[in-house]
């Protein structure tokens, strides 16, 4: 266990509150939107300031990395690397990103997304929580893990990897992993790019779901035709498109796909009971959600559905005339969008090959069909006694002076690629609670928890050291 006294830690931070607090600003000021061509100078000169500031925090390594062809290039990520000097210290990455969604005033915002803007203790700005806000704290924590252990570089080798395409889907980024893999070499990767159940109840995320999207378009007469002269005669593409996204599901709302369960990790009756631990209000959970009411796998809670259970989702579903009145019509096109979150033991590609077999043999003869799928994410799970976790929880809980429960998350993220491709067990620290608004109008975080993330940080390091030293990262 880390031997970090508390309280320099937080005299640290303290100390240096305003200063962080400034350097944020001028980053958030850079409107990295990676989305939009007209940024792309934004998202390098937001590449280039944070490898600027993290040579200035003491890295001696940070570098800009392209990323892409000479054809297509990408946006560009940082690494930084500052090693530890102990051949048996552990060494951990840290992932973050630092493009940002797109924002402006008239979306609703208050005050200039990109004037960053301190209402009592929230800082109001896009990319305040996602991601700017929880990557920077990294340059804080390590600060003060070093005042307050008298050390000079960090217990762990500490390397950052920094994205700049994740709002845009991470498209360049396996390539990179694999283009860089033996300079990013670790035992454990920290993702500081999620959140906390709330600000009362700090947690650790210990998966995300993947995911598997695709559209569906379905052909059957050359042309609209007249439903009274050729109606009940020949096959309707929209009546077709309806029967499969039927069929997707049966009666206790289980995916039908052939072997869709096969080899999934099934939540163990302890993460069952943490998850029933949580301060769940499924009446303000439904506000959130805009909806009526709950619906989904029997045998199995709104919280457990939504992050441990694999689901199918019919996203839109289209075809034949749309306009007002009535035209009688058999449309020559329908159009299904599907898309699929999945679990820790499914594959996106098999659920792909299975999906193509499932649609072609339950649709009949006069109907063609095209499947597109649009990219996949691969789910990301750490059990709940992994070690690293275990030292995750206890420098939270130092930080935050109670205990960490621990969630999931529905969503989908890089996690996979990085825990694939470096063969390293990723674990996620965050601060942001649900209140903070990623990708929409007045983003903010909440000051003391951002703070709290850096005085996270500044205890895991030393607790890391005892905890994984020796790793295969170290014996390489």
């Amino acid at each position: 266990m880390s031997n970090t006294p508390d309280t320099v830690v937080r005299a640290y931070l303290a100390e240096h509150r305003a200063a962080f607090l400034q350097d944020l600003a001028e980053w958030l000021r850079i409107p990295s939107v990676s989305a939009d061509p007209a940024h792309a100078p934004d998202v390098r000169r937001s590449a280039q300031w944070l490898a600027d500031k993290l040579k200035e925090t003491g890295f001696p390594v940070a570098e800009v990395w392209e990323t892409g062809t000479q054809e297509a290039p990408g946006a560009p990520a940082v690494y930084a690397e500052w090693p530890c000097g102990d051949a048996a210290a552990p060494t951990v990455l840290v992932y973050g990103h630092h493009d940002v969604q797109p924002a402006a005033r008239e979306d609703g915002w208050h005050t200039d997304p990109f004037e960053p803007t301190t209402v009592g203790n929230r800082l109001y700005a896009r990319g305040a929580a996602d991601d700017k806000g929880q990557v920077f704290f990294h340059a804080l924590g390590v600060r003060a893990h070093l005042a307050a252990t008298g050390r000079t570089t960090p217990a762990v080798n500490l390397k950052l990897l920094i994205e700049g395409e994740e709002e845009s889907g991470s498209p360049n980024f396996p390539a990179l992993l694999h283009a860089h893999r033996d300079r990013l070499a670790c035992d454990v990767v920290i993702v500081s790019d999620t959140g906390m159940w709330s600000e009362d109840t700090p947690t650790v995320c210990t998966g995300m779901r993947g995911l598997a999207e695709c559209q569906i378009d379905l052909y059957g007469p050359d042309q609209d035709i007249h439903s009274g002269s050729f109606g009940g005669a020949v096959p309707n593409p929209a009546t077709e498109a309806a029967r499969l996204a039927a069929a997707l599901h049966d009666e206790d709302r289980r995916v039908t796909l052939p072997g869709f369960y096969d080899g999934i990790v099934e939540l163990t009756d302890r993460e069952r009971e943490l998850i029933a631990e949580l301060p769940f209000d499924e009446k303000r959970w439904l506000g959130a959600a805009h909806s009526h009411g709950t619906l989904g796998e029997s045998g199995y809670s709104t919280l457990e559905r939504i992050w441990a259970r694999p689901t199918a989702e019919v996203n839109g579903i289209g075809g034949g005339y749309q306009g007002p009145g009535g035209k009688t019509i058999v449309p020559s096109s329908a159009q299904l969008k599907l898309s699929f979150r999945l679990v820790a033991g499914q594959d996106a590609e098999r659920i792909q090959d299975t999906l193509r077999q499932w649609v072609a043999g339950r649709l009949p003869a006069g109907i063609r069909h095209e499947i597109t799928f649009t990219g996949s994410t691969r789910p990301c799970l750490t059990p709940l006694d992994h070690p690293a976790l275990t030292s995750l929880a206890r420098a939270m809980g130092r930080a935050f002076g109670q205990e960490i429960r621990f969630t999931r998350e529905g969503g989908s993220g890089p996690a996979a690629d990085l825990q694939d491709v470096l063969g390293a067990p990723v674990l996620f620290l965050g601060i942001s609670v649900p209140s903070d608004g990623w990708h929409a109008p007045n983003e903010k975080v909440e000051l003391d928890l951002l703070l709290k993330g850096a005085e996270s940080a500044a205890h895991l390091w030393a607790d890391l050291a005892a905890t994984c030293a020796g790793g295969p990262a170290a014996r390489a």
